[in-house]
């Protein structure tokens, strides 16, 4: 069944498993790429024209709030969704826009912890221009 997985992320949390919620989390699994609710809600709403606007908001709100997926707003003007839920960091790209995941472990993680705090989120955001950008304006001004 392709929606197991996802079936079995809402079962385990307790969270009633709507078709919606389904189609959400699998498009996050599919687009890793940081889309917005809006984004989100305009491409599935492509194959399933009776979604509505509110109910993708909502979901990914109970998702959110379940710790299903994450809500980033490395922006500071819109929340972007994410469905890797492990402590990451994010790099910006602040000429294509591009919010690429960083794999590095936050030093500070371990020392929080050792004195006796509870960590639930950890948020890291580097902007500058991807390899990407780079490598356009590289070819730019060589040609």
């Amino acid at each position: 069944m392709m929606f197991e997985k996802y079936v079995n992320l809402l079962k385990n949390k307790s969270i009633q498993i709507t078709p919606q919620r389904l189609e959400i989390l699998r498009y996050l699994d599919k687009h890793r790429n940081h889309p917005t609710a809006y984004q989100i809600y305009t491409d599935l709403k492509k194959n399933n024209p009776s979604l509505s606007k509110t109910t993708v908001y909502n979901s990914l709100e109970i998702l959110n709030k379940h710790n299903i997926i994450n809500s980033i707003s490395i922006t500071g003007l819109e929340s972007r969704y994410d469905i890797i839920n492990e402590m990451h960091h994010h790099f910006m790209c602040k000429k294509c826009g591009r919010i690429i995941d960083i794999e590095i472990t936050c030093p500070n993680i371990k020392k929080t912890l050792e004195i006796g705090h509870k960590i639930e989120e950890v948020h890291g955001y580097f902007k500058g221009k991807c390899k990407e950008c780079l490598e356009k304006e590289i070819d730019k001004h060589e040609s």
